[in-house]
């Protein structure tokens, strides 16, 4: 990276740094704001960026041709988000220069160890429980939720890396949940169904989504906050979905 010219490498810096945050759930105020920062400390001029959820578009004065970046696949991980940002801050007060930064930003972006399938499972286990209690207050029949939620999180992990159909794991775990909840409860293993339901598709709920769409649509991003919303709401129809055709045919 040393040949580069520097303002090319700035240019690669924001547009990598950009790519990291969206591509790992953050708003697109920090989008920009990180951007925009990292090529107004690296000296370029007339920086101007085009940020969506699925593409970036960058131009800088003395820069022939602008720049882009496809982006294809989003989740939520905000270790690597507060790791660019971090990053972005050690530039800005010139604890590391250009170069340092783009290894950085390139190890954020292929070496961040993800948490483990049971590490998220368990995680997912324990919110559909706590949640249970806090918006039905069940405590009886919350170990059901516990191991309904942790199980069926799998299924969502395991279809979401085996078909990488969006929408399919939540519909399809949704429907799981509804019919092994029927099924404790005509076992006379719990009594309230509706409240093990409401606790085991918390894990599945798009909460991040939900609140970056209102956060896009509040700074006025009105294309990214629309696109997200409208993803977080086809996600809650798709559990929505599940769960009315297990109750009604059960």
């Amino acid at each position: 990276m040393g040949k580069y010219d520097p303002k090319q490498l700035a240019v690669n810096c924001s547009l990598l740094a950009g790519q990291l945050l969206i591509e790992n759930g953050a708003n697109m105020e920090r989008v920009n704001d990180t951007m925009y920062r990292i090529a107004d400390n690296a000296g370029l001029h007339s920086f101007q960026a085009f940020t969506t959820v699925t593409g970036i578009v960058v131009s800088a004065e003395h820069q022939s041709n602008a720049q882009a970046v496809d982006i294809r696949a989003r989740h939520n991980d905000l270790s690597k988000v507060a790791r660019v940002n971090e990053i972005s801050r050690q530039f800005a007060v010139k604890e590391i220069n250009l170069n340092e930064m783009y290894h950085l930003l390139k190890k954020v972006d292929k070496g961040t160890p993800q948490l483990s399938i049971l590490t998220q499972c368990i995680g997912a286990a324990v919110l559909s429980l706590t949640l249970m209690i806090v918006f039905t207050g069940d405590v009886k029949d919350s170990w059901a939720a516990f191991l309904i939620g942790g199980s069926c999180y799998w299924v969502y992990l395991y279809l979401l890396r085996r078909f990488k159909v969006k929408y399919m794991g939540e519909f399809v775990s949704s429907l799981l949940i509804g019919v092994i909840a029927i099924l404790t409860t005509k076992l006379g293993w719990t009594s309230n169904l509706n409240d093990i339901i409401i606790g085991s598709v918390m894990p599945l709920v798009p909460g991040v989504p939900l609140t970056n769409a209102a956060r896009d649509l509040v700074s006025g991003n009105l294309i990214s906050g629309p696109t997200r919303a409208l993803e977080a709401i086809i996600t809650a129809i798709a559990i929505g979905c599940a769960i009315v055709i297990v109750l009604r045919y059960a």
